[in-house]
């Protein structure tokens, strides 16, 4: 255990510089400053360790009461590297098939409340995992911890634990990105895939990676406004709204994830806008969805082997996206996944009137996708 105050040395980090335009990338790291005056802070939060010293905090249990109406499954742990990752298993465990759900940023499983019903009245075993720093998973307060290989690492060991074969993977955003990783290193252990608003990125010197982490990455007390910090670079494209996407959430002392979410999906109820923040009680348990943007910068060619590796994929591979997602539902988007995936030729690809939460929004149809899906590849 830690003190409380410990903390504030802890989770506002900058990574050290890396020349790039002036820009610096995730890699060491720098003692941060002070937080400022802006940051609320909570007294009294607990700050564990794992064995090897890293720090990580553990939301209450009642932070989720409100939400077990819309979500009422039990949760279930394993542990991973001195963290506990939380996790749903519904449905049989010994017919039907396994699905995989992975979820991405800033939300937890509790995106999948729509789709994981439909899916067990199928027949089918349905695992819905919190990310390391999301839902009912164990949130480490350093911001160097959340680098795209540490999730990958934490998914795989994951997997491996619960011993899972035969999966029918469904991921998006964030998800996505770590999910097929994952196909790509270890294809044997999927049955099936599916993608819904995500990617696998891969840089190359002919296309460099084009997102950089800003030169302060300070707390910015005036950086209280999705709208204001990331809407006007939506004029110069979608490379340019990331990166002020990259510098917002990590710069913001008040970024939340209802702020996202209200803002993405129209009609957001009050009720599901309050379980989306649940688990992120205070500043100090927002390191993961602080920091999972920036992972991006770090993606240079980590992902070559599982990229090819998914050239050959030739399990069924099944594409579906958010037309109102500007980013990763873009037609382009989709067909390079079509294109390059083996497994995908013949499926039956699809695109929504969604934006890019596209299981909160359409969770019933996609959960009769999946059905249909995996009813029509035996």
């Amino acid at each position: 255990m830690n003190s409380p105050g410990r903390w504030l040395w802890v989770v506002v980090l900058a990574a050290c510089a890396t020349p790039r335009n002036g820009a610096r990338a995730i890699g060491d790291v720098e003692p941060a400053p002070p937080l400022p005056a802006c940051v609320t802070l909570e007294p009294g939060v607990e700050v564990h360790r794992t064995a090897e010293g890293m720090p990580f905090v553990r939301t209450p249990d009642a932070r989720f009461e409100a939400s077990r109406a819309a979500y009422p499954y039990a949760p279930k742990y394993v542990e991973v590297e001195g963290l506990r990752l939380g996790y749903v298993d519904e449905g049989p465990n010994s017919s039907g098939e396994t699905i995989l759900l992975l979820h991405g940023q800033p939300d937890w499983s509790y995106l999948y409340r729509k789709m994981i019903p439909p899916l067990v009245a199928a027949g089918h075993r349905v695992i819905a995992l919190d990310l390391v720093g999301f839902g009912r998973s164990d949130k480490p307060t350093e911001q160097k911890q959340h680098t795209f290989e540490n999730h990958v690492r934490w998914v795989k060991a994951f997997i491996a634990q619960l011993g899972l074969e035969h999966v029918t993977l469904f991921c998006q955003d964030w998800g996505g990105l770590i999910g097929l990783r994952v196909v790509g290193e270890r294809p044997e252990w999927f049955k099936r895939v599916v993608t819904a608003n995500t990617t696998l990125p891969v840089f190359s010197p002919a296309a460099p990676n084009p997102y950089f982490l800003p030169a302060d990455v300070s707390i910015d007390c005036a950086a209280t406004s999705l709208a204001r910090g990331v809407g006007p670079s939506m004029l110069w494209g979608n490379v340019a709204m990331f990166n002020a996407w990259i510098r917002y959430t990590l710069t913001s002392p008040t970024f939340t994830a209802s702020e996202v979410m209200t803002q993405q999906i129209p009609g957001l109820p009050k009720a599901d806008a309050e379980a989306y923040d649940a688990p992120f009680p205070s500043f100090i348990y927002r390191a993961g969805p602080r920091t999972l943007p920036s992972m991006i910068v770090a993606v240079t060619n980590h992902d070559d082997a599982a990229w090819e590796a998914l050239g050959h994929f030739t399990r069924p591979f099944l594409s579906l996206a958010g037309e109102r997602d500007k980013l990763l539902g873009r037609q382009e988007v989709q067909d390079r996944l079509i294109s390059h995936v083996p497994g995908a030729k013949g499926q039956a690809h699809a695109r929504f009137p969604s934006g890019h939460f596209i299981q909160d929004e359409l969770g019933e149809v996609m959960a009769a996708k999946v059905n249909a899906f995996i009813r029509d590849t035996p």
